[in-house]
């Protein structure tokens, strides 16, 4: 695709793709004229496949195919937001959410750029965005404290990252996972990540002695939030599981494919599409968003 053709579908996918809140932070209206996917596809021993043509994949929404209007393999640049619960919940495991979240700085591009909150009764602002490989200070005085805003958490990180140019975003949490404050639903800030078409990906920061049943609910919320935005839960990490896995989270986001269609349903009902990704290679496990609400009247 001619560069001409690729800034002229992009710019179309920044002006219909845009998510309007309301003062009770809800999202009010999705524009779905352009359906966005960003996909990370594997093969059977888990390395990121590269080199797909357009014409091995196919898009299906709610089972009826539809045309790829663009289609695009290269590096690009990401943005991306790190979300460390700093609850209560979390006394014993901030110091291991802090030296995640610079191994992630240190595995940036020139062009990516990361912002840095954290969340406990209340979602704060620690880092802006930026390039920089160094963490600022304010995160080495981050103490355990409070209940815990996850969900509110996702919503504002979505909010923020549909006022980004970058087409692939991304949100990282770092938490035990166990929502206990927020004055949103899970499924409202999944919407509102769907909406500005942010992957997001969830480490489980929780106690290994966690009661079994409250540690299955917990990693349960997370793997919810990874799954449907086609993002990746990681379990239990620590130490070098945990530095190779954000490694890897850097560079699948690097190298994602990223189609777009125009749906054929067009009603305006606010209803949810399931989005069905298809490629014609076998043994190839593809992840990517599981689907969209389309805008309501």
């Amino acid at each position: 695709m001619k560069l001409r053709s690729i800034f002229v579908c992009w710019l179309l996918i920044v002006l219909s793709g845009v998510s309007y809140f309301a003062q009770d932070d809800e999202v009010i209206k999705v524009d779905s004229s352009i359906v966005v996917l960003n996909a990370t596809i594997t093969d059977s021993t888990g390395n990121l496949v590269k080199n797909l043509k357009q014409n091995q994949f196919k898009i299906l929404d709610d089972g009826k195919e539809q045309t790829i209007q663009f289609f695009e393999t290269e590096s690009i640049p990401f943005a991306a937001i790190i979300l460390m619960d700093t609850s209560g919940s979390m006394e014993t495991r901030i110091s291991l959410a802090r030296s995640a979240a610079i191994n992630f700085l240190d595995g940036l591009r020139i062009d990516d750029q990361v912002a840095i909150y954290n969340f406990d009764t209340k979602v704060t602002l620690v880092q802006e965005f930026s390039n920089s490989r160094d963490i600022t200070p304010m995160v080495f005085e981050l103490k355990a404290y409070g209940f815990t805003v996850l969900n509110d958490a996702i919503f504002q990180a979505a909010e923020e990252l549909s006022k980004r140019t970058e087409k692939r975003r991304a949100i990282i949490v770092l938490s035990d996972g166990a929502d206990t404050k927020s004055s949103k639903s899970a499924d409202k800030a999944l919407k509102a990540a769907l909406s500005c078409n942010a992957t997001i990906y969830t480490v489980d920061m929780s106690s290994l002695d966690t009661d079994g049943k409250e540690r299955m609910q917990s990693q349960g919320a997370l793997k919810n939030f990874a799954e449907k935005s086609g993002g990746k839960f990681i379990a239990a990490a620590g130490g070098l599981e945990l530095r190779n896995a954000f490694k890897n989270i850097v560079e699948e986001l690097g190298v994602q494919y990223t189609l777009g269609y125009s749906p054929t349903n067009t009603a305006k009902d606010g209803k949810w599409h399931s989005i069905e990704l298809q490629v014609a290679k076998p043994n190839l496990t593809i992840r990517t968003r599981k689907g969209y609400n389309a805008p309501k009247n």
